[in-house]
């Protein structure tokens, strides 16, 4: 990848590209520290209220949330949007068939997900201004004793939004004038900005106790053992052989190549992890900003919150049943199988049509079977090893199972797509 870089550079078109997204990037990365006025971000995060969900919510962000800056909300609620009109794209007929009108079609539901970006990032504004609140971090006499008590929380809330949506335009940009997917770059740089800042504070601690020292190498040797895991499972897929028959049309002989259907052990990515860990904590952060003190919560928090063995054994079969169903929307054998009919493909040994379908629908559940167990056991197993060498919260959830997973996917997806640049520069043509 550093070979990839290096040769990029060398290009002038690529080396603008880079540079205006390392601007970008940078651009987000102020943002993130620029404080909102009228906000104690340190008494937020000091008290109670401010729990591992949020703190994970942070880390995402490069910890702009626990700075109560700008752009608090990050990249979060698009992301809740695209994955929701996502699935209703399955659901809607109508979002079914704009998915399959080409650019126009694509067009506009990215204009349906920027509006549900948009009611999203109202949402969760309007639950941060309510935390920050119920925490005693906003200062609602800040401009005079008669200031209505609701005009501060207000501003914070417009301004949290607002950010929201620069993010996103941030993202848009870079998509456009740079390389790689914007979104997803803004998220890497939040994770990798956090858990830096994380790993600093824990060497920092090496001074006042020696044996942190042994925990921090145990740590790092976990995360080496983890990335490489994560990366040889995400580049992980099983090719079933596709042989095409020879067809005449006019005086030319098209056909008879034979080819592959590619099936990712992992096609789901991090979804089900996230889907799984949002079901599990949206309940109690619900109960934590209306009914802090009731029993309800505290019971959830017990039985139900991060770390208990219930906890690890729902997220697992949530991530089971998200994976499998992330899966019949990323591979539909019955699609695949009248695509190879019509165009005149086989599976060496199956018949065309449903013989087909049926061994590609018992192909993917096995892979889909392998792939859920490695995402449960990628989920539950580093969590508990970092809580038995001892290692802090903010470590812990810097380096999540989640932020190394999407970590991995985006460098490896930015590389595939500047090397795809790169080999359409190098490539000459066939007059020269």
């Amino acid at each position: 990848m550093f070979q990839t870089l290096v040769q990029a550079f060398k290009s002038k078109d690529l080396r603008k590209k880079l540079l205006l997204t390392l601007a970008i990037l940078l651009i987000y990365r102020i943002g993130c520290w620029l404080p909102i006025p009228g906000l104690d971000a340190a008494t937020f995060t000091s008290s109670d209220s401010y729990n591992d969900f949020l703190g994970l919510l942070s880390s995402v962000t490069g910890g702009a949330l626990a700075n109560g800056s700008l752009l608090a909300l990050g990249v979060v609620p698009y992301i809740t949007a695209s994955i929701i009109i996502q699935l209703l794209t399955i659901a809607i007929p109508t979002l079914e068939r704009l998915s399959k009108q080409g650019e126009e079609g694509r067009k506009k539901i990215a204009l349906y997900t920027r509006i549900t970006a948009l009611v999203f990032s109202v949402i969760q504004a309007i639950a941060i201004v309510l935390s920050f609140s119920s925490s005693g971090a906003i200062e609602t006499n800040a401009l005079g004793d008669g200031t209505p008590a609701w005009i501060i929380p207000a501003i914070i809330c417009i301004i949290l939004i607002a950010g929201g949506m620069f993010t996103l335009w941030l993202g848009e940009k870079i998509t456009d004038l740079g390389i790689g997917n914007g979104v997803s770059l803004l998220i890497f740089v939040g994770i990798v900005a956090s858990a830096g800042s994380s790993f600093l504070t824990s060497l920092q601690g090496i001074g006042s106790n020696i044996d942190n020292l042994w925990n921090i190498l145990i740590f790092v040797a976990l995360l080496i053992i983890i990335f490489g895991l994560i990366v040889f499972v995400d580049l992980a897929e099983r090719k079933i052989p596709v042989q095409y028959a020879k067809q005449i049309k006019g005086r030319k002989m098209y056909g008879g190549q034979s080819t592959y259907i590619p099936i990712k052990v992992n096609a789901s990515g991090v979804l089900p992890i996230i889907f799984a860990t949002a079901m599990v904590a949206f309940p109690q952060l619900i109960m934590q900003l209306f009914w802090p003190n009731s029993d309800a919560y505290n019971w959830y928090a017990t039985y139900l919150g991060t770390g208990s063995v219930v906890y690890f054994l729902v997220n697992a079969l949530l991530i089971f049943f998200f994976t499998y169903f992330y899966a019949q929307i990323a591979f539909n054998p019955e699609d695949v199988s009248r695509s190879l009919q019509q165009n005149g493909g086989f599976v060496p040994g199956i018949r065309a049509g449903k013989p087909t379908m049926d061994y590609l629908k018992k192909i993917s559940g096995r892979i889909t079977f392998f792939g859920a167990m490695y995402l449960a056991i990628i989920f539950v197993i580093p969590s508990l090893c970092f809580s038995i060498i001892g290692t802090d919260g903010s470590l812990t959830n810097a380096f999540s199972v989640t932020g190394l997973l999407i970590v991995v996917s985006v460098a490896l997806e930015f590389d595939k797509q500047l090397s795809a640049q790169l080999m359409i520069k190098n490539y000459r043509g066939f007059l020269k």
